[in-house]
C-alpha cells in the first residue's frame, strides 16, 4: 500500500508511522512544513520519504501527489493549539481549513481517488448536548475556540467533498490521547517531566500544577493510531467516527498515579488561577460506532501508558 501522511513529523504522526512499519508491506511517504525529522523521531528517517510542503501551496501538493500516487492518505496536519488560536485565529483557520481544502482540490484535479482519513477532534462538539451521557457522533457541533471552529469547518468540508467532487474521505474525531513523546505543553506529560527532572536532581521534588478537577476521556496514542488503518479498511466514506476509550479520568487522579510511580517522595503544589475557565471538553465519548464498524478496542492499560510517559521523560532528563 502506498500511503501519504500529512503532519507526519508530529506526535500522532510519529506513532502512526511506527504502527504502519510494524504492520509491514507499506511504502510510506510524508509531508511536513520543514521536511525534516525532529530529533525524537530521527529513528524513522529512511522508513518514510519526507517532502517539505506547505499544504496551502497547491502546486507543491500536486507535485507530491503525482510522485507518490497514494492509495491511502492520512491527513493529520493542522494547527493544534487551542489557547494559541485565540491569539492567532487567522493561522488556525489557514492551517486547518484552507490547507485541507487545498489538499482535497489537488486530489480532485489529480484524478486519484485514495481512501483518505481526515483526523478531527472531539473539541468540535463543545458543550455536550446531554452532559450526563457519553457524546456520540449525533451531538451538535458547538466549538468554543478558533481552533475547534476551524477543525469543525474542515470536518464538515471533508463530508462535502465526498458528495462533490466525490472524494473517498472518512472522518475520525479524536478525544484526549497521551503517550511517550507528547509535548510538555499538555498536562500529563508536563507532570511526568517535572517528576523526572526532580528524580534527576534538576528541580525540587515538587510538581507545580493548575486546576486538577477536570474529567477527561483519555486513550493511549498507540491505541488511537491502530484505529486509523482499520477505518480506511472498513469505515464508510463520508461518515464520522469518535475514537476514545469511553471512560473518564480526573486529572488529579492521573497525577496521583504518576506521583506513586516516582522514585523519590514528591509533593504537589496546586495553584488555580482566579477566574480562569477550564477548556471545554467532553468528559466521556461514545465510540460504539467505531468499535462496531472496525472491531477496534483500546488495549493498553492506563498505568502502562503513564509509566511509559514517565520513562520517556526520565530519558530526556538524563540528556
Amino acid at each position: 500500500m502506498r500511503i501519504l501522511i500529512t503532519g507526519i513529523t508530529g506526535f500522532v504522526g510519529g506513532h502512526l508511522v511506527e504502527h504502519l512499519m510494524a504492520a509491514g508491506g507499506h511504502a510510506l511517504f510524508g509531508v511536513s512544513r520543514r521536511g525534516e525529522w525532529p530529533t525524537i523521531l530521527a529513528h524513522l528517517a529512511g522508513h518514510a520519504k519526507l517532502f517539505a510542503v506547505d499544504l496551502t501551496d497547491s502546486g507543491k501538493v500536486e507535485k507530491v501527489l503525482a510522485e507518490v500516487r497514494p492509495e491511502w492518505v492520512f491527513h493529520l496536519a493542522g494547527y493544534a493549539n487551542t489557547g494559541g488560536s485565540f491569539r492567532d485565529p487567522d493561522r488556525a483557520w489557514t492551517e486547518n481549513l484552507t490547507a485541507t481544502r487545498t489538499l482535497y482540490d489537488a486530489l480532485a484535479r489529480s484524478g486519484l481517488r485514495p481512501r483518505t482519513l481526515f483526523v478531527s477532534t472531539g473539541l468540535i462538539y463543545g458543550e455536550p448536548d446531554w452532559p450526563d451521557h457519553p457524546c456520540d457522533e449525533s451531538n451538535t457541533l458547538k466549538p468554543a475556540s478558533p481552533y475547534a471552529a476551524s477543525k469543525a469547518a474542515a470536518d464538515l468540508v471533508s463530508f462535502q467533498y465526498t458528495r462533490s467532487p466525490g472524494l473517498d474521505i472518512v472522518r475520525v474525531r479524536l478525544f484526549n490521547q497521551i503517550g511517550p513523546r507528547q509535548s510538555a505543553d499538555f498536562a500529563v506529560p508536563n507532570f511526568a517531566r517535572q517528576i523526572a527532572a526532580a528524580e534527576a536532581g534538576k528541580q525540587p521534588p515538587v510538581v507545580h500544577t493548575g486546576d486538577l478537577s477536570a474529567l477527561r476521556d483519555i486513550t493511549d496514542v498507540r491505541d488511537i493510531v491502530a484505529a486509523f488503518p482499520l477505518l480506511l479498511e472498513r469505515g464508510t466514506s463520508g461518515e464520522a467516527y469518535n475514537a476514545a476509550r469511553g471512560e473518564s479520568f480526573r486529572i488529579q487522579d492521573l497525577l496521583a498515579r504518576l506521583v506513586e510511580m516516582a522514585r523519590i517522595p514528591t509533593q504537589v503544589n496546586q495553584k488555580v488561577e482566579p477566574g480562569r475557565k477550564a477548556d471545554t471538553a467532553i468528559t466521556r465519548a461514545d465510540a460504539t460506532k467505531l468499535r462496531s464498524a472496525t472491531g477496534w478496542q483500546p488495549r493498553i492499560p492506563l498505568d502502562r501508558t503513564l509509566a511509559d510517559i514517565l520513562d520517556y521523560w526520565r530519558k530526556v532528563a538524563k540528556g
